[in-house]
């Protein structure tokens, strides 16, 4: 977004970084580029001296959010936010709420900042304690005949997937993790994830369940602030520093995902883990998940989901490529939840291999499936991808009714080729503009030019799923005892 003088009012112009507070918006370079777009202040630090400002770039995705130093900021274009919450740049902004008897404010207060970085200590108490009074609320079998237990209708599967209200305060607004390293990967995440606070070291990790007590009179070491948190790429616990990886290692027997490996051909593999079972390894790949994904929050009840980690094996192992995870039981036919392919591999079909194995398992279910709502903007793209190719790979190949007849085919009948939802069908086809009135018909019309595109985009993709070396019976989760 550019900014013009005429934009902003003489009141708003300041020519020293001293005035500015979180709720600023003004022109800041982004790094790597010679653009200088319409930034928001959310935070401001001191360090060795220095000030930095952690900066949001409107109508940019957060991963996309950085601290930099004054150099970056023209503070000739300084636009402060309204004492009434309102914004004069046309882009909105978080509504003014009222705090008991106090004034509005537009938006919370930052935290102070030193030198360490936001931790998500406060964010895991609040999600175990929400977990815990959830569990004391709900009905059981023992109390379904007490009073209490009557006046509540019986509990069907969730609502709400793995999708909960989206918190947009000045924590989960920023990145508490500076960079991780997974194997032979070092990556810098893109979004705020709720690691703990503490790590206390001498408590044993049974692989299976972990637990966080800050109250134990133990030896309690900081774990976010630290340059790099490093993770064991096989059973995802996270350490405080190389040498407590390495310690690690050395008594960590895992060299695949826990669970039962359901799909493999070369050198790919795909373990299907219960989120009960193996509640330890569920929890740590949600954290991991979230340092890349923003707009599902994370679920630390982890018993209604399965996870699919999908791996690539070497002499030292399997090691994860992505994953995704789909409930047990879905009220909306979703048959994914979360899904990640992890940045090293990015932009290498494996993306849309997770996608296809997601509708491979829903022709095994007999059903049609599609992904919980709403999608990142990566993940939006190679939805739509898969879906444009895999229908137009059905269409391409359709033999004619009889001798100089066109093809015919039905929504409902791609429905059930596919198992892509019929909503999906029809927006792919709508987005592809394929789909024109003809003699008081709807009618699919394929272009030269359609077809190429998809024979080349056809031509790339190596690596497909083989439904023959998937060997997976569905389960009925609608008892739950298999729970």
């Amino acid at each position: 977004m550019k900014v013009t003088m005429e934009e902003i009012d003489d009141s708003a112009l300041c020519d020293s970084v001293s005035s500015l507070i979180e709720g600023c918006r003004l022109p800041v370079h982004m790094s790597g580029t010679d653009d200088w777009p319409l930034a928001e202040l959310v935070s401001l630090k001191e360090e060795n001296g220095k000030k930095l400002y952690y900066v949001h770039y409107v109508d940019f995705n957060k991963r996309l959010d950085e601290w930099v130093g004054e150099e970056s900021l023209d503070t000739r274009k300084v636009h402060f936010p309204r004492r009434d919450g309102g914004s004069n740049t046309g882009v909105s902004t978080p509504k003014k709420i009222h705090i008991g008897a106090g004034g509005p404010i537009s938006r919370p207060s930052s935290p102070v900042f030193s030198n360490e970085l936001v931790n998500g200590n406060a964010v895991l108490a609040a999600a175990l304690q929400k977990r815990i009074n959830r569990k004391r609320k709900g009905p059981t079998l023992e109390n379904e005949d007490s009073q209490e237990g009557a006046l509540q209708p019986p509990q069907g599967p969730r609502q709400s997937g793995s999708m909960v209200s989206h918190n947009d305060d000045v924590v989960t607004r920023m990145k508490n993790v500076e960079m991780i390293e997974l194997g032979r990967h070092r990556i810098k995440p893109w979004y705020f994830a709720p690691y703990p606070q503490f790590f206390i070291e001498k408590v044993p990790w049974s692989g299976t369940h972990f637990m966080y007590d800050c109250n134990l009179e133990r030896d309690v070491k900081e774990m976010i602030g630290l340059p790099c948190i490093y993770i064991c790429e096989f059973c995802l616990k996270y350490c405080k520093s190389r040498k407590c990886l390495e310690r690690h290692l050395a008594k960590c027997n895992l060299r695949h995902p826990p669970g039962n490996e359901i799909y493999r051909k070369g050198n790919i593999s795909f373990f299907e883990i219960d989120g009960r079972k193996n509640k330890g390894y569920a929890q740590n790949l949600c954290l991991l998940a979230k340092l890349f994904l923003d707009h599902k929050t994370l679920y630390y009840d982890t018993d209604p989901f399965l996870f699919y980690v999908m791996t690539v094996f070497d002499n030292r192992g399997f090691h994860i490529v992505g994953y995704f995870s789909k409930e047990k039981e879905s009220t909306q036919d979703y048959n994914v939840a979360c899904i990640l392919t992890m940045p090293p591999y990015q932009r290498k079909g494996y993306g849309k291999l997770l996608i296809e194995f997601s509708y491979e398992l829903s022709k095994f279910e007999g059903k049609t499936g599609s992904p919980e709502k709403p999608l990142s903007d990566l993940g939006l793209l190679s939805y739509r991808s898969y879906w444009a190719h895999t229908i137009l790979e059905i269409l391409t190949t359709l033999p004619p009714v009889g001798d100089n007849e066109k093809p015919q085919i039905t929504i409902n009948e791609i429905c059930e080729m596919t198992s892509i939802k019929k909503e999906d069908v029809i927006s792919t086809l709508q987005n592809l503009n394929l789909i024109n009135y003809y003699k008081g018909q709807y009618i699919i019309t394929l272009n030269k030019e359609t077809m190429e595109n998809h024979h080349r985009a056809m031509e790339k993709r190596l690596v497909r799923i083989d439904p023959k070396c998937l060997h997976w019976t569905p389960k009925d989760w609608g008892k739950r005892a298999k729970w």
